[in-house]
């Protein structure tokens, strides 16, 4: 790689990140300085960076350890690579069951985000790319992934969140978002409609009963309003998410 595409600032970071381990959970500034070979100011404002964004956090004066967005990044990652390795040939097996299009998403704060997608080849399907990130309150599959918080813990995740002013629409207010997330736990799915077409998820869970992930089906409006169409996509939907979370070690005892 040509040297003059880096970016030496955020090299500096990353390589602050590294030097932490299992042997090592707290360095200070000086220790970091040394292995950089650079001084103490030359790094301050990049540690002052890290540490506002919670990437390190202060364990002493001048000393610091990895904080809590590392972990939570990480995690993410590895939770998602678990899942797609267990749900990915499910969800192929589900399209292909359903002819509807069929998506996998985590939760990253208040977002849903899309890591697996089994593409309908029907004319007309809704394919929501790889990597997409939608507001969890606007979509079925957000709202599916919120059933793995408490109310207490929504209140939380959305104090001072505006919820309105969406495309998608129909959840406005914090109150409104309570009542569908309940309902969402009660019946096990969670719907939602847009462009001419519904989507329909339900949760993932792994083997602690944690709501880890959530699948949905996504077909236009014109066929799923044919008779029977609606309780066949759904019955596949919970079979399929049952299955993956059995895969992750779920008990399926309820």
């Amino acid at each position: 790689m040509n040297a003059d595409y880096t970016v030496p600032a955020l090299k500096k970071g990353l390589q602050i990140l590294e030097m932490f381990s299992v042997r090592q959970r707290v360095l200070t500034i000086g220790d970091l300085a040394e292995r950089l070979e650079v001084s103490t100011s030359a790094i301050y404002r990049t540690i002052v960076t890290l540490t506002e964004m919670h990437y390190l956090k202060k364990a002493g004066r001048n000393a610091y350890e990895l904080g809590p967005m590392v972990l939570s990044r990480g995690f993410c990652y590895l939770a998602s690579r678990d899942i797609l390795n267990t749900a990915a040939t499910q969800l192929d097996e589900l399209r292909d069951e359903t002819s509807a299009s069929c998506h996998l998403a985590i939760r990253e704060g208040i977002e849903a985000i899309y890591i697996y997608r089994a593409a309908s080849p029907q004319v007309m399907m809704v394919n929501v790319p790889v990597g997409s990130r939608f507001p969890c309150h606007t979509v079925a599959i957000g709202r599916a992934l919120l059933c793995g918080l408490s109310d207490t813990s929504l209140r939380t995740h959305y104090s001072g969140v505006p919820l309105d002013g969406y495309a998608n629409g129909g959840i406005n207010s914090l109150p409104q978002l309570l009542v569908a997330v309940a309902e969402a736990r009660r019946t096990g799915i969670s719907v939602s409609g847009s462009d001419f077409s519904t989507a329909i998820a339900t949760p993932v869970r792994d083997y602690t009963g944690h709501v880890v992930a959530a699948i949905n089906v996504s077909v236009p409006d014109f066929i799923i309003e044919t008779p029977g169409v609606r309780d066949h996509l759904i019955a596949c939907l919970v079979n399929t998410a049952r299955s993956i979370s059995i895969d992750m070690g779920w008990p399926d005892e309820q």
